[in-house]
């Protein structure tokens, strides 16, 4: 009676989970379809349709721990531009970084969330919220 009683127990909990992952999917997928629209408008000619990059200039945003890595420090690199050399996987590169703080927080949250999860990325999304609180940290 116990076994029947946990696995139904355990049947409720996945449901459960199931059901709130399908609650989220589609507020990620709206997020990851308008940063499509902005990285095509504002971050294309750098980093390239295919997020490769430029070699030693624009950095590639294929699977490398600043994409996929801490959210903050990605969210200010937005905010405050670029503008001096950075390394990634092994390759320095050296173009300027503008900044793109005239972007809104959900902006940079979408475009963020849509470089996390294309290229063969797959990350959390970035929230507004979050771009919100590193903003406020810039001024």
């Amino acid at each position: 009676m116990k076994k029947i009683i946990i696995t139904g127990i355990l049947c409720l909990l996945v449901v459960a989970y199931i059901f709130a992952q399908a609650k989220k999917q589609p507020l990620a997928q709206a997020s990851i379809k308008r940063g499509q629209k902005v990285f095509e408008s504002t971050c294309i000619v750098c980093h390239q349709k295919n997020g490769g990059g430029v070699p030693r200039l624009n950095p590639p945003l294929i699977k490398t721990k600043y994409v996929l890595g801490d959210k903050s420090q990605l969210v200010q690199i937005v905010l405050k531009g670029l503008n001096q050399p950075i390394e990634i996987e092994g390759e320095t590169y050296n173009n300027v970084m503008p900044s793109f703080a005239q972007l809104t927080d959900e902006q940079i949250a979408d475009v963020l969330t849509y470089v996390r999860n294309s290229f063969g990325n797959k990350a959390s999304a970035v929230t507004p919220a979050l771009v919100k609180a590193e903003r406020a940290k810039t001024q």
